[in-house]
């Protein structure tokens, strides 16, 4: 009997490890809820730091790395135990960041100092701090890692970081207060969300990196007002044939067509929806919204909202363990 529960138990043990998970950052309750993504149920919530923001995943799905505003730093945690393992130096107030594919270094924006630090997730020393924009808050990096992109809210441009040398090769103004920059997987195109703006810019990126404005999406939901529609998050499928983009205090995610660029539906979905995460194989795309305090799961190929979970105290990132 001992051995059968033994055995039992070890394959719990097993299957727990193996669930996947979304760590959402709850920016005014200064936690994160940790939910399974198979059941879709909260199974955990636990401290993460003084304004916890901008949240990401080490490539293996081992650590994860929380924005800890107004504690100046990155807390890194383990996504089994929630254990706080360390803290990795970011500049002051940091925001929004991405990771190197490879894990290292961490590019960081720090939205009171007009900096985005690259921080060296091994040796947890500061390699490179690059003046850009005034409030910079969005980042991304190209498939190909030659390009850090670095959105400056009251500059309105989306700067473009060459991880050779860090300095900043180019700079493509969009519309006011861009928030989110996100590549499709071939690196060819950028989108980047203008909040108060109201669109996505698309830029489109030339084999030698030199990226272009191409054009300015706009939205219209009808019984919503202009000034509601404000674009935050934004997030492609892996094939380019979809862009899915929150849309603020509108309450809903746009789907736009990858291949004409048009705004084929709206789903709704919770309270001032922020920011958005895959699922593995992207069956479900997840919503943050703040204002609801919840998540909205969306079913991806039927487009729809199927699930509202309650979260903390304002939602803001969410980062989803890989396969």
């Amino acid at each position: 009997m001992t051995r059968l529960l033994l055995s039992t138990a070890l394959c719990l043990a097993a299957t727990g490890a193996l669930a996947g998970k979304a760590f959402v950052s709850n920016e005014r309750g200064n936690t994160i809820t940790v939910i399974d993504t198979e059941s879709w149920e909260v199974i955990e919530e636990f401290e993460g730091g003084n304004r916890p923001r901008g949240i990401t995943l080490s490539p293996d799905g081992a650590l994860l790395y929380v924005c800890a505003s107004d504690d100046d730093t990155v807390r890194v945690f383990n996504t089994e135990t929630y254990e706080e393992l360390y803290t990795l130096p970011s500049g002051p107030d940091p925001e929004l960041f991405v990771i190197h594919p490879e894990g290292n270094p961490l590019y960081t924006a720090n939205e009171d100092d007009n900096l985005v630090t690259v921080t060296d997730t091994e040796s947890h020393s500061i390699l490179a701090e690059v003046p850009v924009g005034v409030e910079p808050e969005g980042m991304a990096i190209s498939p190909d890692t030659n390009w850090v992109v670095n959105t400056s809210e009251t500059t309105n441009m989306a700067h473009f970081i060459s991880t050779g040398d860090y300095e900043i090769k180019h700079n493509i103004l969009v519309d006011q207060r861009p928030r989110y920059a996100e590549y499709t997987s071939d690196g060819r195109r950028l989108f980047v969300s203008a909040e108060i703006g109201g669109t996505v810019s698309v830029i489109d990126i030339a084999e030698d990196g030199t990226p272009t404005l191409k054009q300015k999406i706009g939205f219209e939901v009808p019984g919503v007002l202009p000034e509601w529609l404000q674009p935050v998050g934004v997030k492609v499928t892996e094939d380019g044939s979809r862009i899915f983009v929150a849309l603020g205090p509108a309450n809903r995610v746009a789907v736009i067509d990858g291949a004409s660029l048009e705004v084929v539906d709206y789903i709704m979905v919770g309270q001032r929806v922020w920011q958005m995460a895959f699922t593995p194989g992207e069956e479900f795309l997840v919503t943050t919204n703040g204002n609801s305090n919840d998540v909205t799961v969306i079913d991806v190929a039927a487009e729809k909202a199927i699930k509202s979970i309650q979260v903390g105290q304002q939602p803001w990132g969410v980062a989803i363990t890989p396969d």
